[in-house]
């Protein structure tokens, strides 16, 4: 396969608790894993945006899953310009954070001596060691927030990537509707092909002054889509889970409407992932299996039928 289908979670807690989909077996983390797998060829790893992986767990995660399957990564939030709980970061690393800010909250990678922030970005690529020798990792997805706009300052960021990761292949997803307006879409993408960056396509609430028009293109040999959803009213409310911001179904013939720009994608590159980012409840690995089947592929060969809620 080359086209690849699967959600951006296996984990949530709607999912989990809430819904039928995994079998009343499967109930350690390994189980879920194993059974998600058996189905799903891909799927985003999440957690690594609120705390970085250790090599162990990426390696558990390269045992419990087939040999074809993909996992794409999300960049801990520390080095995407997200704040983030000191607890979250290495013992040591904490011990870094520069005096003005100690005892904040929440830190940002600026708030720490440049030598630890190099040093976290050394520790989370080398976590992923595991994932990537076993040809399982398909990229570090580095998201960025909304206040990361197209600006030559960040421009300058983008540049960096390549070198603070070498060897590990990347993808960049943007919240902010600048990089991908008319006056500087090409120069975005440009940029990214330049550099080896996988673009992210997006499928989100539209109307919103962030919001990220679904431009389809690819910039590298990896294409990645990911649907957040319709759920205008939920997409910048404050106070609630993402569950709940991203809480929305697609209808059959929402879904429809990208097979083809999927497929347009796929014959450019060398390998599509598909990412059902709708992680409330059972929507997202519902409307995975849907797409699949518009698809005619991108779903596990003999993966057993999952039960949805109705």
């Amino acid at each position: 396969m080359s086209i690849l289908v699967g959600t951006s979670s296996w984990t949530d807690p709607t999912l989990v608790r809430e819904t039928s989909f995994y079998p009343r077996g499967a109930r350690s983390a390994e189980d879920r894993l194993r059974y998600y797998a058996s189905i799903f060829p891909v799927v985003e790893v999440d957690s690594t945006f609120y705390a970085p992986p250790s090599a162990q767990v990426a390696q558990a995660w390269v045992d419990r899953t087939p040999d074809r399957f993909r996992m794409d990564v999300k960049a801990f939030g520390l080095l995407t310009g997200h704040p983030v709980n000191p607890q979250r970061l290495w013992a040591d690393i904490r011990d870094a954070v520069l005096p003005e800010h100690a005892g904040k909250r929440n830190v940002y990678g600026t708030h720490l001596e440049p030598e630890a922030l190099d040093e976290a970005w050394h520790r989370f690529g080398d976590a992923l060691a595991p994932l990537r020798g076993a040809g399982k990792l398909g990229a570090v997805v580095f998201q960025w927030p909304p206040w990361f706009t197209a600006t030559n300052a960040n421009r300058a960021v983008l540049e960096e990537l390549p070198g603070r990761l070498p060897d590990l292949p990347l993808a960049v997803e943007f919240r902010h509707g600048s990089w991908l307006d008319e006056r500087d879409r090409d120069r975005t993408l440009d940029l990214l092909s330049r550099l080896g960056l996988a673009y992210v396509v997006v499928d989100e609430p539209q109307g919103f002054k962030t919001s990220v028009p679904p431009v389809v293109a690819r910039t590298g040999d990896l294409a990645i889509v990911r649907f957040h959803g319709h759920n205008a009213a939920n997409w910048q409310r404050k106070g609630i889970t993402p569950a709940e911001r991203f809480r929305y179904l697609y209808r059959e013939d929402e879904l429809r409407e990208w097979v083809d720009p999927i497929r347009r994608l796929d014959r450019e590159a060398h390998e599509t992932h598909a990412l059902m980012n709708n992680c409330y409840r059972d929507y997202g690995v519902r409307n995975a299996y849907d797409l699949g089947a518009l698809l005619g592929e991108g779903i596990q060969p003999d993966a057993p039928e999952p039960t949805f809620d109705t």
